[in-house]
């Protein structure tokens, strides 16, 4: 298709509001080859020979020297730049030499294991000489298969969380397998970040010390998306230095990258139309026109409802392309992923609405366009995405769309951040002891941990293993600590999330469960009264069960879905590092965050409108982490003050800023972290950014490393948003509105003010006095008058009086 005439065509429809803010040509890429200094084996040479591949890219090229020299190697370029041969040439090559040899592929999914089988699988039916046993160790995978795969695999394709469960518990079985295991494949390590990435890096250190027990030391291969940093990640994960290879020698057709925008709904410039709407008519238009076209979305209830619109409005136009579309997100059976895929593959879909699960490298083809709704929660992500888009040397389309949302509207006025050098870094912390505790508590179980290795672990093993002893769990004995417990402990650590309550769903009808949610999640989406949304289809929360822990359901049809509404608050205890930052107090260490669930909102499809509100009764739940915080300095505050505004509203938008963009920077989804504004702790207004997961995982100590670019990217979004006194793009983020009270105890959302934040971040930043324009009459009304009021002097109660509300107090937190 014609894309310049397609945009051409959107500049001039009648709804057309100037939601293009960037239309960006990319340029073609030639491709570069390079030849390796051993020519290839015959088998391999005649097998890429068959496969239409005459010669190597210089990255294929690079990474199999650096095999061949024994070193351990990460791959970073990109989307579809044939990584896959990268450690496929290496292991195929050294199991020609040394027919006994033994390979393992790690996979974060199993979906992305079947497409690399099928690869593999490939290959060895073109060649007698390539007679490897191969295959696909997952839960899946029949028993008589596993026991073949573990006695006889050359080749096993599995995941981490199998490794973790199956495979490192029962190692004894496998001894033959680790004895000759060569290889080590790491796919997709930018995924392994968080607190998935920390347990990984465990499961890897576990992993390698039984090679080394059975006298194997493999080499690492490991593939990335471009990230920042992906030697010192890859370094990080495996826990050996690595090589890096960057130089991407793929070719790449011409792209038309745009930053679409919805545009306002309204004078005021507070809210923007939903991309939601205009993905859908982007998507039913260029479907019309049978421009096979990928939606990516950044939660599984926005793919099914973006499928929904989708399906809604092209029934209308032609039924029969209602039938080409479909939704494709993690939860569904593995046999209709797999057939989703194919559909893709082959062109019999021309639509399909996804979540991240298909931004991984699983073979669909190459689509003609992409759509990427809202930002999602990284550049390297959106790479990745755009990578889906693109035939041979046919141009493609992109188009990020944006949401309200404070990065987004950042991204869409800085196209020149966008476009550059990618800022961002994955993180992990494999010593965070809560990680830690269950990892060593498997090592332990698999093999003695030695005083010798300990180290190896960590600075806190020696003191988890201590722990561990007292309750009986290991004994130490001859320099080593052996695992005495009685349970099986890989059941009891989940790689993907540390909370180790799950949540059934269970459909009141027929008492089957449909569906599964973690224990962190289960508040906010399944939570009385909610919309569950499964299948395209609206499912109401008649009751959760926090005992038994299941969540029952039945369909309902309904034209709206439920948004939780949260008040966090932060307790310090304990400062790892304090110091002062230009005029303004800054420091690092652990903290007990604590989150209230007080009620949720109802939204109407297709729109942001509001249906109303409805009260919560549910415990609150309390979380130890790290954070760092920002004081600023009392001149700043006083300042505001004087002009008759808020230091309270100005902290909470820059809260609401902060939350958005230290994404930016620091390489983590929106929900790994989370911000507070609280005076509780040191007595003055005080800006807390914390990681959201146990003990943390580096996110709010980066964030303290990169405060001030932090901040100078604050300062120039609320800058240069246009509107007047604050709005959702800017102070006042739509995902995390801060919740204030009536006296009649109603709820509503409230935008904290942007001349305020404006103040404080000129003078935390050393800029020029930042002058804000004079309040107007709605303002003053809204803040009651005179907002610079005494405090009001406090009589001291009667003793007796005093006690039994102190004891009233107690009795109440602890209700």
């Amino acid at each position: 298709m014609d894309f310049e005439a397609f945009l051409a065509r959107c500049r001039h429809d009648r709804n057309y509001a100037d939601q293009i803010q960037v239309a960006a040509q990319l340029p073609a890429r030639p491709a570069s080859f390079r030849e390796p200094a051993s020519p290839l084996p015959d088998p391999l040479a005649s097998v890429l020979g068959g496969e239409g591949i005459s010669q190597l890219y210089t990255h294929q090229c690079d990474a199999l020297e650096a095999a061949r020299r024994g070193e351990h190697v990460v791959v970073a370029t990109g989307t579809a730049s044939g990584k896959t041969l990268c450690y496929n040439l290496p292991a195929l090559e050294h199991w020609l030499a040394d027919r006994e040899a033994r390979a393992l592929y790690l996979f974060p999914t199993k979906a992305l294991a079947q497409d690399q089988l099928r690869g593999l699988l490939r290959f060895r039916d073109q060649h007698p000489f390539l007679g490897f046993d191969c295959g696909t160790y997952d839960g899946d995978t029949p028993a008589e298969m596993r026991t073949r795969l573990r006695d006889t695999g050359h080749f096993i394709l599995t995941n981490p969380d199998m490794l973790h469960s199956g495979v490192l518990p029962n190692h004894t079985r496998w001894a033959e397998f680790f004895a000759k295991l060569r290889y080590v494949v790491v796919d997709e390590i930018h995924t392994y970040r968080g607190i998935f990435g920390s347990n990984v890096a465990n499961v890897l250190l576990r992993l390698r010390r039984i090679a080394e027990h059975y006298g194997a030391r493999p080499q690492f291969i490991g593939c990335s998306a471009t990230i920042a940093n992906p030697d010192e990640h890859a370094a990080n994960l495996i826990g050996e230095p690595v090589t890096l290879v960057d130089q991407d020698g793929s070719p790449r057709g011409p792209r038309r990258f745009v930053l679409w925008n919805p545009p306002l709904l309204d004078d005021q410039l507070s809210r923007r139309r939903s991309p939601n709407v205009e993905a859908q008519a982007l998507m039913c238009e260029l479907l019309r026109n049978r421009v096979q076209t990928i939606c990516f979305t950044r939660a599984r209830v926005v793919a099914e409802l973006l499928y929904r619109y989708v399906k809604d409005a092209l029934t209308q136009l032609d039924p029969r392309l209602a039938n080409s579309v479909r939704a494709y997100r993690g939860g569904y059976l593995a046999e209709e992923r797999r057939e989703i895929e194919r559909q893709l593959f082959s062109g019999e879909l021309l639509g399909v609405t996804t979540t991240s699960a298909l931004e991984l490298g699983i073979d669909i083809g190459g689509l003609d366009a992409c759509l990427i709704v809202g930002y999602p929660g990284s550049i390297a992500s959106c790479w990745q995405q755009a990578g889906r888009a693109g035939r041979g040397s046919a141009e493609a389309l992109v188009m990020l769309i944006g949401s309200d949302a404070p990065i987004d509207q950042y991204l869409m006025s800085h196209p020149d951040y966008f476009f550059g050098q990618n800022p961002e870094h994955a993180i992990i912390d494999r010593e965070n002891y809560h990680i830690l505790l269950g990892h060593l508590r498997c090592a332990a179980s698999e093999l003695p941990v030695t005083y010798a290795e300990v180290g190896q672990f960590g600075e806190w093993a020696p003191a988890i293993l201590d722990l561990l002893e007292e309750d009986s769990q290991v004994r130490r004995h001859e320099q080593a600590w052996f695992w005495t417990g009685s349970r099986y402990p890989a059941n009891d650590l989940s790689l993907r999330t540390v909370s180790d309550e799950t949540y059934n769903i269970v459909d009141r009808e027929s008492q089957q469960v449909i569906g599964t949610v973690d224990g962190i999640s289960a508040f906010s989406l399944v939570h009385d009264q909610a919309i569950y949304l499964h299948h395209g289809e609206t499912w109401f929360v008649e009751q959760l069960d926090l005992q038994q822990r299941n969540a029952y359901v039945k369909r309902i049809a309904a034209d709206y879905y439920t948004n939780v509404v949260t008040e966090t608050k932060i307790r310090l205890e304990a400062a790892e590092v304090e110091g002062a930052w230009r005029d303004s107090k800054v420091g690092f260490g652990d903290v007990t965050v604590t989150i209230f669930t007080l009620m949720f909102r109802k939204i109407k499809f297709y729109g942001h409108d509001s249906l109303g509100f409805g009260n919560l009764d549910l415990p609150p739940q309390p979380l130890e982490t790290s954070a760092m915080w920002l004081i600023p300095p009392a001149a700043a505050l006083h300042r505001l003050r004087e002009f008759g505004r808020l230091p309270a509203e100005g902290m909470l938008g820059i809260a609401n800023v902060l939350v958005d963009i230290v994404p930016l920077y620091v390489l983590c989804d929106y929900a790994d972290i989370g911000c507070v504004v609280d005076s509780g702790n040191f007595g003055s207004p005080s800006i807390f950014i914390y990681d959201r997961y146990p003990g943390g995982l580096g996110f709010a100590h980066k964030a303290h490393e990169l405060l001030e670019e932090i901040l100078n990217a604050c300062v120039y979004l609320v800058h240069h948003c246009p509107c007047e006194s604050g709005c959702p793009s800017c102070v006042g983020s739509t995902a995390r509105n801060f919740v204030h009270y009536d006296a009649e105890g109603e709820a509503r959302a409230r935008i904290p003010d942007k001349e305020a934040a404006l103040v404080i971040l000129h003078h935390l930043l050393g800029l020029e006095p930042y002058l804000p324009r004079a309040l107007s009459a709605a303002e003053l009304a809204r803040r009651g008058g005179d907002s610079t009021s005494p405090a009001p002097p406090i009589k001291r109660l009667p003793e007796s009086i005093e006690a039994k509300l102190r004891k009233r107090i107690q009795g109440l937190k602890q209700r």
